[in-house]
């Protein structure tokens, strides 16, 4: 019997940064794994490396040394022209900060993802629709962000990062800007997706509440992991 791949693996993970001719490591060996399917949560203090690592593993910058393996494809042996499309493939993203397109209905910034990898209008808007009301947001189609309350532009970002079916779901501080009941309806929209699609979890939040929805918490503290709880 064949072993099953981790989704992800990070090995002895490392990012340096020069500031005024002296360098400065933000990640120290950070070495995790994730199972296909599992919610995991990142947790630490203010400048303990969590959204340095997030970048790092959605791909966004290169480590200085160590390994990043996907499904066993080392991902810092790619060329940008390689990682661009596996990003868009294999990967979503949410931040804080949606980043919504303001011009743009809720329907049509779910859609936009789609669009751009050459999918059809109307199968694209279909798909975005059913994200949309799926995320309870049936009713809020044709709305502009400035139209939406915050929890409701972080869910339509959620169903536009979900759009093309990602392997994984990479959030940072997602509900750092949402109330309580906010923040519990966006995490709700998360376990949903993840029994509904199977699609990986990685979240980092600074919210230990929050974190205690995921399967699996990692705890780090000045660029390393320090512990792990379930």
């Amino acid at each position: 019997m064949s072993e099953i791949k981790k989704l992800l693996e990070t090995k002895s993970l490392c990012k340096k940064y020069k500031k005024d001719k002296k360098e400065i490591e933000i990640l120290k060996d950070v070495s995790l794994s994730m199972s296909p399917g599992e919610c995991v949560a990142i947790t630490g203090p203010s400048g303990a490396g969590k959204s340095t690592l997030l970048h790092l593993l959605g791909t966004l910058e290169p480590p200085t040394s160590g390994q990043i393996l996907f499904e066993g494809t080392d991902l810092t042996e790619l060329r940008e022209s390689e990682l661009a499309p596996f990003r868009n493939r294999m990967l979503g993203f949410v931040f804080q900060f949606h980043h919504l397109l303001p011009e743009f209905t809720a329907l049509e910034n779910v859609m936009m993802p789609a669009l751009i990898a050459g999918h059809s209008r109307g199968p694209a808007s279909k798909q975005a629709e059913e994200l949309l009301k799926f995320a309870g947001l049936g009713h809020r189609l044709q709305h502009r962000p400035s139209e939406l309350s915050g929890g409701e532009q972080q869910r339509v970002a959620i169903a536009r990062a979900v759009i093309l079916r990602p392997r994984l779901l990479l959030a940072d501080e997602l509900t750092g800007n949402l109330d309580s009941a906010h923040s519990d309806r966006v995490v709700d929209l998360l376990s949903q997706l993840n029994r509904q699609t199977g699609i990986g979890i990685l979240l980092v939040t600074h919210d230990d509440r929050i974190a205690g929805h995921m399967q699996r918490t990692i705890h780090m503290r000045d660029g390393q992991i320090v512990s792990e709880t379930r």
